[in-house]
């Protein structure tokens, strides 16, 4: 079978090393990779005078799949999210985000197997802004004044929340295909219609819709608040949730609490044409960078949905029960999967590698 072409993204801060790990364990289930490696992140920003070169994303767009690295986004200054860039230049507009409970890995919490598909496109994360005391702040200020719509103080910055009947029937449609693919048993719609009710509101009315073409999966749907309420208190009960934007990056956040945290959180972003990146839900830990001390976990799973993706299902299967026996023993694992951070049989991001590459070979 011929190699799969795939552009390959370090990242930085602790990016290049758990990538590295993560490339090494995918090239150990025998699958063969032709591994296209492309620079991004604050390392390049002197070098092309941008985060994301143009080349990173022409890369993407040749070879369909891309395994990413986390790069660091500077808060309140600098340029924005390189993570939002590749997601609007390539249409990324479905996020997945499995959460899912692994033997070994400390959480309060057992069994927890939940899927968060996030519509990556629209809602507040769009970016529509206005400065306080801008011209379209000013106009926006009257606008809502003259038709009644409401009052909005004149010190106001001010962001727009949208949503379509196009990008909500997309992103309910792709979480319910793939509750279908992965023989899940339940959708279930995260909104706040009760308050926002043209907004949420539609995408309730069309997730509704959407629900009867798949009569086989049951479909609810819940109050936001509601939702993380109920999520703590009894996650069992719900499989796949599908959320506009800014709901989806909150909860992804909070199921990966449930299991263990974002260190075991993997990531996938898909679009129209079979383009999809696959990363972990982390940040890059600028300050262990070059320590091979970090956790590769989410990376490698992310790099496990990538396998699921390229319909290298075998091999996916074969990777992840790997991982789950050597977190499980406790022995070959980082410091922040051990009883305690400072116990010093604590082994490093490679050596992790290097224990669930052992376990394939044993599987």
């Amino acid at each position: 079978m011929a190699a799969h072409r795939v552009t390959l993204i370090p990242g930085d801060g602790t990016g290049p090393e758990i990538v590295e790990a993560t490339r090494r364990v995918l090239e150990a289930t025998g699958v063969q990779f032709d591994w296209d490696v492309q620079e991004a992140g604050i390392d390049v920003l002197e070098k092309y005078g941008t985060p994301l070169p143009d080349q990173v994303i022409e890369s993407i767009k040749r070879n369909k799949v891309a395994l990413k690295g986390p790069i660091t986004t500077p808060i309140g200054k600098g340029f924005r999210s390189v993570n939002v860039a590749l997601r609007k230049s390539l249409g990324l507009y479905a996020c997945l985000r499995p959460c899912k409970s692994y033997k070994g890995v400390r959480s309060r919490y057992d069994n927890v197997d939940l899927v968060v598909v996030r519509e990556n496109m629209e809602d507040l994360y769009a970016g529509v802004e206005f400065q306080r005391g801008s011209d379209g702040a000013r106009r926006l200020i009257a606008l809502a004044a003259e038709t009644g719509a409401g009052t909005i103080p004149e010190d106001s910055g001010i962001s727009i929340k949208s949503i379509s009947v196009t990008g909500t029937r997309r992103i309910v449609k792709w979480a319910f295909e793939y509750a279908r693919a992965h023989r899940r048993r339940k959708v279930t719609a995260v909104h706040k219609a009760n308050i926002l009710k043209y907004s949420d509101g539609l995408f309730l009315q069309v997730a509704s819709e959407v629900a009867r073409e798949y009569p086989e999966i049951e479909f609810d749907d819940r109050i936001v608040d509601n939702m993380c309420m109920q999520l703590v208190q009894k996650p069992e009960l719900y499989d796949v949730l599908v959320l506009p934007n800014l709901y989806g990056d909150i909860l992804s956040d909070l199921c990966a609490g449930l299991v263990g945290g974002l260190g075991v959180a993997p990531g996938g972003n898909f679009g129209e044409g079979d383009v999809a990146i696959f990363e972990p839900t982390h940040g890059s830990a600028p300050k262990y960078a070059g320590m091979n001390k970090v956790n590769p976990s989410a990376t490698i799973l992310s790099g496990m949905l990538m396998l699921q993706h390229l319909g290298e299902n075998d091999a996916a299967d074969r990777l992840e029960r790997a991982f789950a026996a050597v977190v499980a023993e406790g022995k070959d694992v980082t410091y922040d999967m051990k009883p305690t951070p400072d116990d010093p049989t604590a082994v490093g991001t490679q050596q992790f590698a290097d224990a669930i590459i052992r376990k394939m070979r044993e599987l």
